[in-house]
């Protein structure tokens, strides 16, 4: 069974920020708390988005 238990509060707070930044780039308007209107693709490019930037941050770092 997954848990969503929040074990590092920073963390949270930080990937928050980081899915505002992706979405913000995607041209997503998500807001605090519950965003279930989106529609699934707005949801995905957002995660896709999410993604990239983290491979992107991976690939810079290993140079």
């Amino acid at each position: 069974m997954a848990s969503n238990r929040i074990i590092v509060p920073q963390a949270r707070e930080a990937l928050d920020r980081f899915k505002m930044e992706a979405a913000t780039e995607v041209g997503v308007n998500l807001k605090q708390g519950y965003n279930g209107d989106l529609t699934s693709r707005q949801a995905g490019s957002v995660g896709g988005q999410m993604v990239k930037k983290m491979i992107q941050a991976y690939e810079n770092s290993a140079k």
